[in-house]
């Protein structure tokens, strides 16, 4: 294979500074053309990956988080050039989505077996997710963590909490696939994997093959019920909870009165009042565990 390692410096925490050795070590010992390198800013790991396809690579290998693992996929999409990844972010949803290995030696054992599996994409006004995208609660939590000057779970520990303290539900209107109602949420989540990252399970019946995004609405509850509606969300049992409703979904129109924050794969963007989100079945290869299953 001709394959490039795409290494993000800051994501997440811990020290990436053995992981090329490691990388080199494991495809050494046969007849690949390995390179590495380093992304520099916001949006060079898409750039860096759109020259791979263009060169004709077989495999971009994204070393760090969602927010690196999204940039390098989004030039992957629809195209011969497999997804390799080593989760090294703060949460790591697509990793634990697709039951890749979380320590480096054995990601990479999981690319170098060479099993491959076609995965849907979503995109919310031209963003591409692979994993999740939000308004409301989960939003405003990905907006604090993302200006928050520490990463690690105790940090976004503290952002979630004061998140919530803040939070205000809002009202909006929902077309799923064309039928249409309004509804006053904590959060409304849109799905293409089961998981935020961190094994928080806000969809876990999402299908990353289906075709369909689970949209996962939230309405506003006791503040009283949050640690049980917490336990739900890292049990996978939150589809139990009385105030959560969950509808399959090829496209959804979501209308609000005022702009805002919206979270992709964990990245806060800025979005207007109408927003579009649409999926895209079985357009990104990847790989992942022959025994997924």
């Amino acid at each position: 294979m001709k394959i490039l390692t795409i290494i993000n410096p800051i994501s997440g925490i811990g020290s990436k500074s053995n992981i090329p050795s490691l990388i080199a070590e494991v495809f050494a010992r046969e007849p690949h053309e390995l390179f590495i390198t380093y992304s520099q800013r916001a949006g060079h790991a898409r750039e860096l990956a759109a020259q791979a396809v263009d060169k004709h690579y077989d495999c971009v290998i994204a070393v760090g988080g969602d927010g690196t693992v999204n940039e390098i996929a989004q030039s992957l999409r629809y195209t011969d050039v497999a997804l390799g990844i080593i989760p090294k972010g703060s949460g790591n949803g697509l990793a634990r989505a697709l039951k890749l290995p979380l320590t480096v030696s054995k990601a990479l054992d999981v690319i170098k077996a060479g099993h491959i599996r076609t995965i849907d994409c979503c995109e919310a006004e031209d963003h591409p997710f692979f994993c999740t995208c939000g308004l409301g609660f989960d939003a405003e939590v990905s907006n604090k963590f993302a200006q928050a000057g520490t990463r690690g779970p105790i940090t976004y520990a503290r952002t979630m909490i004061e998140s919530f303290l803040q939070n205000e539900p809002k009202e909006y209107k929902l077309t799923i696939d064309g039928k249409s109602f309004v509804e006053k949420a904590f959060l409304v989540t849109c799905a293409n994997a089961p998981q935020y990252g961190n094994n928080a399970y806000i969809a876990p019946l999402a299908d990353l093959e289906d075709g369909k995004m689970d949209v996962v609405i939230i309405r506003p509850f006791n503040p009283l019920e949050a640690p049980q509606l917490a336990l739900q969300l890292f049990t996978k049992r939150i589809n139990s909870n009385s105030n959560l409703d969950t509808y399959k979904a090829e496209n959804l129109i979501i209308e609000r009165d005022r702009e805002g924050v919206v979270h992709i794969d964990g990245d806060p963007v800025m979005l207007g009042k109408r927003i579009k989100v649409c999926t895209y079945g079985r357009s990104l290869k990847v790989f992942a565990p022959e025994n997924y299953d």
